[in-house]
């Protein structure tokens, strides 16, 4: 009700300043005229008593009663102008009144329309900490993963596969086999099972006790959020906090714990985890591509600024460096960097950008064997997300055609 109050004196205040402002030019200018006029006929009435006096001859009266009455009729037409153009600025004045009247009740419409008419206060403490209470009593693991939908299976390695299922059955006879279980997670995580990895892994740390270290934590956070499809659940977030504190400078998990944050409204803590994380990453890391995709955006929730330079790609070896080099240098540092992004993406992973820019590579290179054993690995891999197929595709089959043209 106090909004209402406020609104509508405000409202009430401005309008009369400028309706109010709308009437003064004729209520000034009106009195003047008429005043003249009532001068000047005081002027005849007196010439007549001079004459009557003595004072005045009637020769003179009549010069003077010719002056006086020029000047009224000068004074008569001033009135009629004024007059004129008050009732103009009267019409004025309604359109203005009536214009403040539809400008009034258009804001409230709009308000009532767009608005939250009877929303309380909601300082950022406030706010603050109902994102924390929702982030108390968001869903579970168990719960998130219910409600992902079925993935399609992707073109697993049939050897692989059948190691899987094999390791599968040896698990059966003997469950407390730490490097069998270390084993299956990974195999599960890497054939798409992120619930039976996460599962496996689970089972892994209970059993090594004092050996647990904080990246079994984190990989267990890993295969959690994938399970999850992207969503950070509470034991994801326990498993997260569980090796951060074992291990607080390990990547993997200071990127998950920003992206929990963005996800769950509290885009002020995972800016400055995001930040500190790209200052001190090598540029090839896995999570810096995908933290410079959100940062802006983040950064801009949380009303916070961040150096443009963290959100910049860094750039390679130019044409004039290459230029500098001689042929076979230069097809060397071509084969270094090949080299080296094949080696990340096998040992880290990446995003599907890296993998269809390898295959690329390997087509300019005219390594066909190489390019295909990539394409496969990265059908393995992104076999749940359709856009990432799609591009490594059109990768392939780009290098596959520049490879027949040589």
């Amino acid at each position: 009700m106090a909004f209402w109050i406020a609104a509508g004196f405000i409202c009430v205040v401005v309008a009369g300043v400028v309706f109010l402002a709308a009437r003064r030019p004729g209520d000034v200018q009106a009195p003047a005229a008429a005043y003249d006029l009532r001068v000047y006929r005081d002027q005849l009435a007196e010439l007549d008593r001079d004459v009557t006096r003595g004072t005045l001859s009637e020769e003179e009266a009549t010069r003077a009663r010719t002056e006086v009455s020029r000047r009224i009729l000068d004074a008569d037409r001033a009135l009629q102008e004024v007059q004129r153009s008050d009732g103009a600025s009267r019409l004025g004045t309604a359109v203005v009144g009536l214009g403040l009247v539809a400008t009034v009740a258009g804001a409230v419409f709009v308000y009532g329309q767009i608005g939250a008419p009877g929303y309380p206060d909601l300082p950022i403490g406030q706010r603050i900490a109902m994102i924390e209470e929702a982030r108390d009593n968001r869903p579970s693991q168990d719960l998130a993963e219910e409600q992902v939908p079925d993935r399609p299976a992707p073109n697993a390695d049939p050897e692989r596969a059948a190691m899987v299922a094999q390791l599968r059955t040896v698990m059966e006879q003997r469950p407390d086999d730490t490097e069998g279980l270390t084993l299956l997670a990974a195999n599960e995580a890497m054939l798409g099972n992120f619930r039976a990895a996460h599962r496996a892994q689970t089972r892994l740390i209970g059993l090594l006790e004092n050996d647990v270290t904080g990246r079994h934590y984190i990989d267990l956070a890993e295969m959690m959020i994938f399970a999850a499809g992207g969503y950070v659940s509470p034991e994801a977030e326990e498993a997260l906090r569980i090796g951060l504190q074992m291990e607080p400078r390990d990547g993997t998990g200071r990127y998950y714990a920003g992206e929990m944050y963005a996800q769950q409204g509290r885009p002020d803590l995972a800016v400055p985890i995001w930040t500190a994380l790209l200052t001190e990453s090598n540029p090839d890391a896995p999570w810096v591509q995908p933290i410079r995709q959100q940062l802006g955006d983040v950064a801009f929730a949380a009303g916070v600024e961040v150096d443009p330079s963290l959100l910049a790609a860094p750039r390679g070896p130019s044409m004039a460096d290459m230029d500098g080099l001689a042929p076979e240098d230069q097809q060397a540092m071509i084969e270094t960097m090949v080299n080296g992004l094949a080696d990340r993406l096998a040992t880290e992973g990446g995003p599907p950008q890296d993998w269809a820019q390898l295959i690329t590579a390997y087509g300019v290179l005219g390594r066909t064997n190489a390019a295909q054993i990539v394409h496969d690995d990265a059908q393995t891999v992104f076999a749940d997300v359709p856009e990432a197929l799609d591009m490594i595709d059109e990768a392939f089959r780009a290098a596959m055609a520049r490879i027949g043209e040589q």
